[in-house]
C-alpha cells in the first residue's frame, strides 16, 4: 500500500509540473499510441446483465498539450472485425451485416474539432464518429492522468488518458431487422477508452 500511495502521489506530482513547465506554452506535442498497454473496452446489456468486449486492433495519433488544449488533434481508427466479447460466435454475428457489417465498413473512425478543458485534469473532445455510413458529433470527456519519464527508456516521455462516453447503437444502424430492436440487447452502449501515448 506504501508503494502504490508513492506512485500515486509521483503521478499526480509530474503532470502538475508537466502542466506548469508548458504553462503559456503553445507548442503543439505528439504523442503515439502504446497499443501493448492500452485498450477500447465496452459494454451492452443482454436482457439485465452487461456484456463486455473490446476492439483489440486500433490506431491513431493523439496531439495534445494539456496547457494548451485548443491545438489539440485527436485521431482514432478501429478495425471493427477484432471486436471480442470471448464468444466466437457471437463476435461473427457481430461482424456480419445483422451488426456492424466488417467488410463493407471496415472501419469506425473518431476524429477531434475541439478539445477545451473544463477543470483540473478533466478536458473534453469534441469531435466527428463514423460507425458504418454514419457520422455524428461526439463529445468525449476525459482525464489526463499525467506524464513522466519513462523508467525504462531513457528520454522518453510517457502519458496516460482515460475516456468515457455513451452512445446509442441505434443511431449509427448498429443492429438491423429484427436486431434493431432493444427487446434482448440493449441501445445504450457504454465505451471507455484507456491510451497510454508515448511522446514523439
Amino acid at each position: 500500500m506504501k508503494l502504490l500511495t508513492i506512485l500515486l502521489v509521483s503521478l499526480l506530482f509530474s503532470g502538475s509540473a508537466f502542466a506548469n513547465d508548458h504553462h503559456g506554452n503553445n507548442e503543439r506535442m505528439s504523442w503515439s499510441i502504446d497499443r501493448a498497454h492500452s485498450n477500447i473496452l465496452f459494454t451492452i446489456n443482454h436482457f439485465f446483465n452487461k456484456v463486455p468486449g473490446t476492439f483489440n486492433d486500433f490506431t491513431g495519433t493523439v496531439v495534445f498539450n494539456p496547457s494548451a488544449p485548443e491545438l489539440s488533434e485527436i485521431d482514432v481508427q478501429v478495425n471493427v472485425a477484432s471486436v471480442n466479447t470471448n464468444v466466437e460466435r457471437r463476435d461473427d454475428h457481430l461482424r456480419s451485416g445483422d451488426f456492424f457489417g466488417v467488410e463493407e465498413f471496415p472501419q469506425m473512425h473518431f476524429r477531434s474539432t475541439d478539445v477545451r478543458h473544463l477543470d483540473g485534469q478533466n478536458y473534453v473532445a469534441v469531435g466527428q464518429l463514423t460507425i458504418k455510413d454514419v457520422t455524428r458529433e461526439v463529445e468525449l470527456p476525459f482525464e489526463f492522468l499525467g506524464v513522466t519519464e519513462h523508467l525504462m527508456r531513457e528520454g522518453v516521455m510517457v502519458a496516460g488518458l482515460h475516456g468515457e462516453l455513451s452512445l446509442n447503437r441505434n443511431d449509427f444502424g448498429v443492429g438491423v431487422g429484427d436486431w434493431a430492436s432493444t427487446a434482448i440487447i440493449g441501445n445504450e452502449v457504454n465505451i471507455q477508452i484507456f491510451l497510454q501515448v508515448h511522446a514523439d
